[in-house]
C-alpha cells in the first residue's frame, strides 16, 4: 500500500550493498518525474551504472554500444540483451565474483503498463546468468505487477508485503520515529522535555495506522507550525478517529494541512480567491509530467510570483518547497497525488481536481506561452545550416527557458489526457496554423525530434483539418 515505507526500504537496500560493493543498479520510478516517469531510459540507466560497479564488465558494454551506437533508441528487449544480459553472460571466472543485486523502486509509477510487463519478463531472465544477479522491486500492487508475476515460476521469486507485516513491529518503528521528531521539535521551540508526552506519541501511532507516510508528514506539519506547533499538535489529535481505515487517516491529515492554508479571518471572498489559486497551482503540480520551479509555474501559469510562493507557504508538510524559486518543486509523496485525484477521497470541492479539465487547462496555458514564445530561428543562430550539435547546451537554454522547453514537450499529452473534442479554428488549429514548424524546431533544439513526429501524429488523430496531413507529408 501506499505509504508503508517501500521507498525508504528501496533506498537502505541500495545504500547498504553499494557501501559493500555488491550495488549493481538502481533506478527509482516517479510518475511526473520526466525521464524517471517512463521507461526509455531505464536499461541505458542501468547499464550506466553496472559498467560503473563491476568494472569486469565495461569492455563487453562498450564493445556493445560500438556495434549498435544508436542502441538508446531501439526496444525494451533489445537494450537489455546487448547492454545487460549479453556483458553479463561474458563474464569468465563468474562463480568467483559476489553476488550483485540490482534494486528498482516503484515500478507501478512507470507510466506504461506493457513497459512494466516487458521489465518484469526480461528480469525473469536473469536465471539463466552464471553471475548470482538478484532483483529487488518495490510496487504497489497494480494489477500488470501482480499478473507479470503470476507468469514467473514461484521458486524465481519470493514476495514480500508490507502491510502484512505485524502491526505492533510497525507500530514500534513509527513509535520511534515520532519520538525523534517530536523530540527535535519540542527541543527547537522550548515545548519542554516531557512534550508531547507518551499519551500524546501512543495516539499518534494508532492514527498512523500503519503509514509511515502519515507519520511523517504529521511531523512536518507540526514542525512548520513553528510557535503554533503545539496547537498543530492538537487540531491532529483533536480530529482524529482511531478506528477508521489507513487510507481515510491519510485523507484527514491532507485535508488538515490544505486547510490550514485558509485562514479563519479572510472574508469569504478573500477564501474563495484563496481556494481558487491554490486549486490552479496544486492542479498543476500533480498533473505535470516533468516537475518545474516556482519560477517556471508562475510563467506557465501566468500568475504572480509572489501569489504562487503564497499559495504553498503553508504546505511543507506536503511538498519539498525549495527556497530558491530556481529549483524544482517536488511532492514528498505519491499519494497526495492520488488524493487530489480521487473524489471519494478528496471530499472537499474546494480541494478535489477533475483531472480531465486540469489536463485542459494545462494545456491552454502551455499553447498560450508557445504562442507568446516561439518564433523563427528562436536561438537565433541566423544560419539556417546550423547543427544542434555545433550549438551549445548552455546556449539553448538561454533561449529556451525550463516553462517553453516544458509546454513544447508535453502540451499534445495533457490535451490528449483531457479528452478534448478539438475543432476547425479553435485554440489548438489556429496555434498549428502559426507555430507548428517553429514547434518543431525547438524539438529539434533540444534533442526530441522524433518525439515531435510522434507527436504530430498524434495529433493528426484528434484534429479534423486536411492541412495537418499536408504537414505530415512534408516531414516523413
Amino acid at each position: 500500500m501506499a505509504g508503508t515505507g517501500k521507498s525508504t526500504i528501496a533506498r537502505t537496500v541500495a545504500r547498504k550493498y553499494f557501501d559493500q560493493k555488491r550495488l549493481g543498479a538502481s533506478f527509482f520510478f516517479s510518475r511526473g518525474g520526466g525521464d524517471v516517469g517512463h521507461a526509455s531510459k531505464f536499461f541505458t540507466s542501468l547499464a550506466v551504472q553496472i559498467a560503473h560497479n563491476i568494472p569486469h564488465i565495461q569492455q563487453f558494454i562498450s564493445d556493445a554500444i560500438i556495434k549498435q551506437n544508436d542502441i538508446a533508441n531501439q526496444s525494451l528487449r533489445d537494450q537489455w540483451h546487448s547492454l545487460i544480459f549479453c556483458p553479463l553472460s561474458r563474464l569468465e571466472g563468474s562463480s568467483s565474483l559476489p553476488p550483485y543485486i540490482l534494486v528498482v523502486d516503484a515500478l507501478d509509477e512507470c507510466n506504461d503498463e506493457d513497459h512494466i510487463r516487458m521489465i518484469l519478463q526480461l528480469f525473469a531472465e536473469a536465471r539463466l546468468l552464471k553471475i548470482q544477479l538478484r532483483v529487488l522491486i518495490t510496487s504497489r500492487p497494480e494489477f500488470p505487477i501482480r499478473h507479470s508475476f503470476l507468469q514467473i515460476s514461484q521458486n524465481e521469486h519470493h514476495d514480500f508485503i508490507l502491510h502484512n507485516v505485524e502491526a505492533a513491529v510497525v507500530d514500534k518503528d513509527i513509535f520511534a520515529l515520532l519520538h525523534h521528531e517530536m523530540g527535535s521539535i519540542g527541543q527547537e521551540w522550548a515545548l519542554g522535555t516531557s512534550w508531547p508526552g507518551e499519551p500524546a506519541l501512543r495516539k499518534l501511532v494508532v492514527n498512523a495506522s500503519g503509514l509511515f507516510i502519515w507519520a511523517a508528514t504529521a511531523c512536518r506539519f507540526i514542525r512548520e507550525g513553528r510557535e503554533y506547533a503545539a496547537k498543530r499538535l492538537w487540531m491532529i489529535l483533536e480530529g482524529s478517529t482511531s478506528n477508521l481505515a489507513p487510507e481515510h487517516h491519510l485523507n484527514t491529515i491532507y485535508i488538515t494541512v490544505l486547510k490550514s492554508t485558509i485562514h479563519e479571518a479572510y472574508l469569504e471572498i478573500e477564501k474563495e480567491d484563496r481556494y481558487s489559486v491554490l486549486k490552479q497551482i496544486l492542479s498543476t503540480i500533480v498533473l505535470l509530467y516533468s516537475p518545474l520551479s516556482i519560477n517556471s509555474l508562475s510563467k506557465l501559469l501566468y500568475l504572480p510570483k509572489e501569489a504562487i510562493e503564497g499559495g504553498l507557504a503553508n504546505l511543507h508538510a506536503i511538498l519539498d518547497i525549495p527556497k530558491n524559486t530556481d529549483r524544482l518543486l517536488h511532492l514528498h509523496h505519491p499519494s497526495f497525488r492520488d488524493f487530489l485525484l480521487n473524489k471519494n477521497r478528496c471530499n472537499d470541492l474546494n480541494f478535489w481536481v477533475d483531472k480531465r479539465q486540469a489536463h485542459r487547462a494545462i494545456a491552454n496555458n502551455c499553447i498560450r506561452l508557445m504562442s507568446k514564445s516561439l518564433k523563427q530561428d528562436v536561438c537565433e543562430q541566423k544560419a539556417p545550416e546550423t547543427l544542434v550539435t555545433d550549438v551549445e547546451r548552455r546556449q539553448v537554454e538561454q533561449c529556451l527557458s525550463p516553462e517553453i522547453q516544458y509546454a513544447c514537450f508535453y502540451w499534445v499529452q495533457h490535451l490528449q489526457e483531457s479528452g478534448a473534442q478539438l475543432c476547425d479554428e479553435d485554440q489548438v488549429h489556429q496555434f498549428l496554423q502559426v507555430h507548428l514548424l517553429h514547434w518543431l524546431e525547438v524539438l529539434g533544439w533540444t534533442g526530441k525530434a522524433s518525439e515531435g513526429i510522434l507527436a504530430v501524429y498524434s495529433l493528426a488523430t484528434l484534429i479534423p483539418v486536411s492541412f495537418l496531413y499536408d504537414i505530415l507529408r512534408s516531414v516523413d
